[in-house]
C-alpha cells in the first residue's frame, strides 16, 4: 500500500488529501456507535495522521481523546494534522512508556469507543512502548474497536476499516480518492521494493550477472552488461566473441564471429556460476539454439532480441523483454492495438511460458500470469538503438535482487526515467550511451518523506 500511496502523490494526490478522506470515513463509521466518548489511538506515521484527522471530526459531536508517543519521527503529514488539534476540543495525551499509559488507564475504560490508529500498513517489527502499553489497555477496556487500515499487532478489533481495499479479509473499505492508475500505472511507490545493502555487505552481494551476446551487434552486449553494473549488480561478465575496453566488465572471449555450439563447454560453466544471465542481445538469428540449449542450466535469465524465437529458452525463473514484433513471434500472432486487450493477450502468454513477458512499446506492458502493470515513461528520444539492451541489463541487475514480476516492472519504469533524463538533455541527439549516467539516479534515489 506504501507504493500505491507514493503512486498517488506523483500522480497529483497529496497525502494530506488522502489523509483527509481517510479520517473523515473513520469518523463518519465511529459514529455508527453514536459514542459519547471516544478514545483515539494514534502512531506518529500516516496512519497515526489518519487517526488525528478522525478526532477532528469526531470532537463536534463526542469528547475525543488522542493518546499518541511523544518521541521518535513523525512525518511530515502527521506533524501537521497533530498542529490543526492543539487548538481543538480534543484532549491530546502524549506518552512516552507504558507506564505512562497505565496512568491513563481511566480513559480507556471510561471510552464508548476506541479506535486503533497506531501502525497501520507501515509498520514492522516489534511492537515497543508505549504502543505495546495501548494495545493490552485497549483489549482490556471491553469496548468497540475500530481498527483503522490494519489492525496493530496484537490488538482485537470490532471492525476494520481498509483505505482504498481491504488489507485483512473480512474489512470494509472506505474509497479515499487513489486513481486506478496508482495500482496499473508503475511509478516512483515501487521502487520501494528495493531494500538498501548492509553496512556490512561485501563483493558479489548485489549478484553476478552473465551477459552472453553479440556477433552481428557487438555493441548490444556490452550496453547491457554496463546497464547492469549501473543498476546495481557487483560483477558483471560478458561472452562475447569480440571483446570491448571496459574496465569495469570482465570479458569471456569466445573464438570466431558468431555464438555457435563450440562455445557451449564455455558458456555451460559461466552460466553455472552466474546468479543471472542476460542472453540475446546482439546475436543474430543463427545463435539462438545455443542459448535455448544453455536456458535449463540458468537459475534466473533474460531473454531478449534473437533469443526469442521458437522453441523458447526456458529457465528456472524467465523474463522475456520483446518488442511488438518478437512477441508475435513468440505468441504465434501480433498483440491487438487496444491497452485492455493486449493486457490480456501479454498475461495469456506469459501463462502460457510460465514466465514473465516485458512487452515493450511506447506504453511497456508487463505481465505474468496473473498480473498486468503499464509503464508510461520513456522519450520519443529513445527510438534509438541500444535503448532495449539496456532494459535487459537493468532487468538482469534487479532479477539478483527481486522476483520476475517486480525485476520487470522497476526495469521499465528506471529505463524510461533514465531516458526523460538523457533527453532533456541531449534531445534528439541522445544515444544509448547516454542513459548509463541516469540509471543509478533514477533508481537509487532517496526516499521520500512517507
Amino acid at each position: 500500500m506504501k507504493a500505491v500511496d507514493r503512486n498517488a502523490t506523483a500522480l497529483g494526490l497529496g497525502v494530506l488529501q488522502m489523509m483527509e478522506s481517510a479520517g473523515r470515513a473513520l469518523a463518519e463509521v465511529a459514529l455508527r456507535y453514536s459514542p459519547g466518548s471516544v478514545l483515539i489511538l494514534c502512531g506518529r506515521g500516516n496512519n497515526g495522521g489518519d487517526g488525528l484527522v478522525a478526532a477532528r471530526y469526531l470532537q463536534m459531536t463526542a469528547e475525543t481523546t488522542v493518546i499518541y508517543p511523544d518521541c521518535g519521527h513523525a512525518t511530515s503529514a502527521w506533524t501537521a494534522e497533530h498542529a490543526l488539534l492543539t487548538h481543538a476540543a480534543v484532549h491530546l495525551c502524549p506518552v512516552r512508556s507504558d507506564r505512562d499509559v497505565a496512568a491513563l488507564a481511566g480513559h480507556f475504560s471510561g471510552a464508548d469507543l476506541i479506535i486503533d490508529a497506531m501502525i497501520g500498513t507501515g509498520g514492522s517489527g516489534e511492537l515497543r512502548e508505549p504502543l505495546s502499553g495501548c494495545v493490552e489497555e485497549a483489549n482490556r477496556a471491553g469496548v468497540p474497536i475500530i481498527a483503522a487500515d490494519l489492525p496493530t499487532p496484537g490488538i482485537r478489533p470490532t471492525l476494520v476499516l481498509g483505505f482504498h481495499r481491504p488489507k485483512v479479509v473480512g474489512s470494509e473499505v472506505a474509497d479515499i480518492g487513489i486513481p486506478i492508475e496508482a495500482e496499473c500505472c508503475i511509478g516512483p511507490g515501487d521502487l520501494t521494493v528495493l531494500k538498501r545493502r548492509p553496512f556490512a555487505s561485501h563483493k558479489g552481494v548485489g549478484g553476478q550477472v552473465l551477459v552472453i551476446g553479440g556477433g552481428p551487434y557487438q555493441g548490444a552486449p556490452y550496453l547491457a552488461g554496463l546497464a547492469a553494473l549501473r543498476a546495481g549488480a557487483d560483477i558483471v561478465r560478458v561472452a562475447s566473441p569480440v571483446a570491448q575496453q571496459y574496465p569495469d566488465l570482465i570479458h569471456i572471449p569466445l573464438a570466431g564471429a558468431t555464438i555457435s555450439e563450440a562455445h557451449l563447454a564455455t558458456l555451460e560453466g559461466e552460466v553455472r556460476r552466474a546468479d543471472v544471465v542476460v542472453a540475446g542481445n546482439g546475436i543474430g538469428p543463427s545463435s539462438q539454439l545455443v542459448i535455448t540449449h544453455l536456458a535449463p542450466l540458468c537459475r534466473k535469465a533474460v531473454f531478449d532480441a534473437d533469443a526469442i524465437r521458437l522453441p523458447l529458452p526456458v529457465a528456472e525463473e524467465t523474463i522475456y523483454t520483446p518488442h511488438g514484433g518478437e512477441f508475435a513471434r513468440m505468441n504465434g500472432s501480433p498483440a491487438p492495438s487496444s491497452l485492455r486487450e493486449r493486457g490480456r493477450a501479454v498475461r495469456a502468454a506469459a501463462a502460457a511460458v510460465n514466465g514473465t513477458i516485458l512487452l515493450k512499446g511506447s506504453i511497456d506492458l508487463i505481465a505474468d500470469a496473473k498480473r498486468v502493470r503499464f509503464n508510461r515513461t520513456g522519450s520519443p528520444a529513445m527510438t534509438v538503438g541500444g535503448t532495449g539492451d539496456l532494459l535487459a541489463g537493468i532487468t538482469g541487475a534487479l532479477l539478483c535482487r527481486l522476483s520476475p514480476f517486480e525485476a520487470a516492472t522497476v526495469a521499465a519504469y528506471v529505463n524510461g526515467r533514465a531516458g526523460e533524463r538523457a533527453a532533456a538533455e541531449r534531445g534528439e541527439g541522445l544515444i544509448a550511451s547516454d542513459m548509463l549516467e541516469c540509471i543509478p539516479r533514477e533508481l537509487f534515489m532517496e526516499e521520500e518523506d512517507a
